[in-house]
This record gives structure tokens, C-alpha cells and sequence, in this order.
């Protein structure tokens, strides 16, 4: 039986454990939901000073150039790319990511109505899971519906379901690598090829597999992703995301939103749009400066280890979470609805559990923040650049604690978990 002392032995072991003291955690603190924004690196503070006071209060315009304002969105998405298995020009970190979204659609639909195959222009069907992350199908519908050219979003419920739903009629297939409910995670070779070879394009949302899973665009055969960089990524709240264009689709893609920053000359003031050439194509307006810089301060950390310890941390972690709370909890009705598996398990884990509402609520109260997200889901993420073995060992017994003395309010009012 495991205790808390082989806990803080293997924190003792951890190679990333150093890691740790590189983020700014509140005391009497056990963070599990760097899913859903990542904890501030210390770095992140002086870098705002310095980006407010000195770049913006006292160089003004000129930083532009001499801070490197000007560049900062294709320069953190080369830094960003080999945590992604991208290479570099083919990565933007800009906008949001349902914006981004947008774009990778909408250009993933005009490749495939501009493709010379007549069967390919008569394609209209967007498949996703009913399962994706909200604001993903409410993109793809409204595009659908916005360009009022007989497109659809076909809903499948369940993995197994995807075959059979990718068909003639598909133009492109959009997919969460990581389930933001279940952790679930997909095989991105297989399904790119499924969708290849019934013709259709693949665009991977990696929300919650940026920083947190390896992951090989280009060789797993994607053709378009987006991502966000405020959850494990560690770049705050509403931070820039980005969005990812091969090199073999880059002189093919075309979004909409031809902004400035995506003309082939910003400053010649032309009255016409000409795409700039390669991955700048995919930018838009203005860049949120500031939020940008921010972005970096997360991607140091990363500068510092490796994916493939990360992932072995997180399953780790992940493993360990599951064990003891089947063990420690085994009287309560708790429900694993993350895979045991690993290569199915992104870096969180889900049970639910009939009043998990108010058992995160509790939860919260005692300095465990996890997450709750309907069907009666407690999800707790494991971001192994800051999380320790012992906080999974005390928010196990935390936890525990609650369901043996019902120490929650079935009653608690909806609005304190996010």
C-alpha cells in the first residue's frame, strides 16, 4: 500500500521536481486544474514590468522593432513547434483559438472546393464529436451555416462511430485530441489516415495536449491544428493561441479574415489583399503584445526538459491519482471515465460522481482546486512541471475526507467552479 513517505520519495527521484520553483503557487494550495489555465511562472511578473514600463512607458512605438514586438507571433510559434512535432515557419501563436479554429476550417473547406477532382468540390459534411468542446461545433456550424452553400456538421457520439461517419459527403474531419471531459486521447496517425483515405482533411484541436502530451503533427499526417497556450502551456488567462499550417498546405491555405498582418506588405497601406507568403498568412490584426510576451515565460520552462519526461511524469501522476483513490475511496460511488490506458489517457483524470458538484465545491474550499463540468464530472489535471506526488497523496486524502464524512452541500449554489 502506497504512503505518503514513497510519495515524497519519488518527488525526491523526480527529475522535473525543480521545476516546480519556477511558478509562483499560493500556499495551502494543491493546484489540479492547470487544464484549464496553467499556474504564472515567476518569471511572468518582471516580464510585464518590463514589457509596461520600459517597452511600451518609455521606448513607446519604436518597440515595434526594437523590442521585437513586430515578430513575436512567428517567434514563439517556432518555440512552440517542437512541442507540437512541427517545424519551424509553420506555427503562429495569435488570436484565440476559436478564432484560429475559423480560419483552419474555412480553409480546409476552400482546399477542398478548389481541389481540380470534381468529387472533392461537391464535399459539404464537417464531422465531429458531440463530445468536442463546445465552442469547436458552434465554429464549425456557424461557418456552415454563414457560407450558405449546402455545408453541415454531422455529431457522432462515440470513437467507435467515426468510420462510418466519414464518408464521400466528408470534406473535413475536426477533432479534440484530448477530450476536455474524459481526458481521452486519440491516435492522430490512425484517425489523419482514416480521414485521408476517404478523402477528407483533418484538423486537430490540441487544447489539452500542448505541453502536456507529445505530439507529431507532421509525422501522424495532420493537415491543419490550433491550439490554446493558457492551459498547460502556463501563458494566463486569454492568452494567445496559435494555429498550425504545414508547409505542403501552406501556398493553399486561405482564411477570411484578411487582416493586415496577414498581407504580403502590412505597410505598403495597398487597398487590395495579397497573402503574405507562408505561416504569416494565418495572421490577422494587431498582436496583443503583452499577452504575447507572456507566452514566453511559459515556453522557458519547457526549454528546460523534454516532452518525453513530461509524459512520463503525467502518467505517472495520472496513475497514481486513479490507485488511490480506488483504494482510499473504494466505499464511495465514484466512476473512472478516463482511460486506464496510456496511450488513450491525456494528462487529467475524470470521475464522477452523483453529487460532484458539490464534492469540487468542497473540494475547493479545502485548497484542492480541480473542475467540474456536467454530466456530474470531477476533473482534476496533473501539470507535471509543478505538480508534486505528495499533492496527489494529500488531495486523495482530502478528498477522502469529504465522501467519508459527507462534508459537501448537495444545495451549493453553481457559480464558484469554472
Amino acid at each position: 500500500m502506497t504512503t505518503r513517505n514513497d510519495c515524497l520519495a519519488r518527488d525526491a527521484q523526480d527529475p522535473l521536481a525543480a521545476l516546480r520553483d519556477q511558478f509562483d503557487l499560493p500556499p495551502h494550495v494543491i493546484y489540479l486544474d492547470g487544464n484549464s489555465l496553467g499556474a504564472r511562472p515567476k518569471a511572468a511578473l518582471p516580464r510585464a514590468q518590463q514589457v509596461i514600463a520600459q517597452e511600451w512607458g518609455h521606448d513607446l512605438i519604436r518597440s515595434w522593432n526594437t523590442a521585437g514586438w513586430f515578430d513575436l507571433p512567428k517567434r514563439l510559434g517556432n518555440r512552440l513547434a517542437p512541442l507540437i512535432g512541427a517545424a519551424d515557419g509553420e506555427v503562429v501563436v495569435t488570436d484565440t483559438t476559436s478564432v484560429n479554429l475559423f480560419k483552419a476550417l474555412a480553409a480546409a473547406l476552400h482546399m477542398q472546393a478548389a481541389d481540380p477532382d470534381p468529387a472533392r468540390q461537391a464535399r459539404r459534411v464537417i464531422v465531429t464529436e458531440r463530445s468536442n468542446f463546445p465552442t469547436d461545433i458552434y465554429m464549425a456550424q456557424g461557418l456552415s451555416s454563414w457560407l450558405e452553400r449546402g455545408y453541415s456538421v454531422k455529431l457522432v457520439d462515440s470513437v467507435e462511430e467515426l468510420p462510418a461517419a466519414i464518408g464521400a459527403d466528408t470534406a473535413v474531419v475536426m477533432l479534440t485530441h484530448v477530450n476536455y471531459r474524459t481526458g481521452y486521447q486519440h491516435d492522430m496517425r490512425a484517425t489523419s489516415a482514416l480521414a485521408h483515405a476517404a478523402g477528407a482533411l483533418i484538423v486537430w484541436d490540441l487544447a489539452h495536449s500542448a505541453g502536456a502530451v507529445p505530439v507529431a503533427l507532421n509525422d501522424d499526417g495532420a493537415d491543419l491544428a490550433v491550439g490554446c497556450t493558457y492551459k498547460y502551456l502556463n501563458g494566463g488567462p486569454g492568452s494567445p493561441a496559435f494555429i498550425w499550417v504545414p508547409r505542403r498546405h501552406q501556398a493553399a491555405f486561405r482564411q477570411p479574415l484578411s487582416g493586415w498582418w496577414g498581407h504580403a506588405a502590412p505597410f505598403a497601406m495597398a487597398p487590395d489583399f495579397a497573402p503574405a507568403d507562408g505561416i504569416g498568412r494565418a495572421l490577422c490584426g494587431t498582436q496583443p503584445v503583452v499577452s504575447l510576451a507572456m507566452v514566453e515565460c511559459g515556453l522557458d520552462v519547457f526549454d528546460q526538459t523534454s516532452m518525453a519526461a513530461i509524459r512520463a511524469k503525467s502518467l505517472a501522476l495520472t496513475d497514481l491519482f486513479i490507485t488511490l483513490v480506488e483504494q482510499r475511496c473504494a466505499d464511495h460511488p465514484l466512476g473512472l471515465v478516463t482511460p486506464r490506458e496510456h496511450a488513450r489517457r491525456g494528462s487529467q483524470v475524470s470521475f464522477t460522481h452523483p453529487h460532484g458538484y458539490a464534492v469540487m465545491t468542497a473540494l475547493i474550499a479545502r485548497g484542492v482546486i480541480g473542475d467540474y463540468r456536467e454530466p456530474a464530472i470531477m476533473r482534476f489535471g496533473f501539470t507535471p512541471l509543478y505538480t508534486s506526488f505528495a499533492d496527489v497523496w494529500d488531495a486523495v486524502e482530502i478528498l477522502r475526507d469529504i465522501l467519508d464524512r459527507k462534508d459537501y452541500n448537495v444545495d451549493a449554489k453553481r457559480d464558484a467552479v469554472t
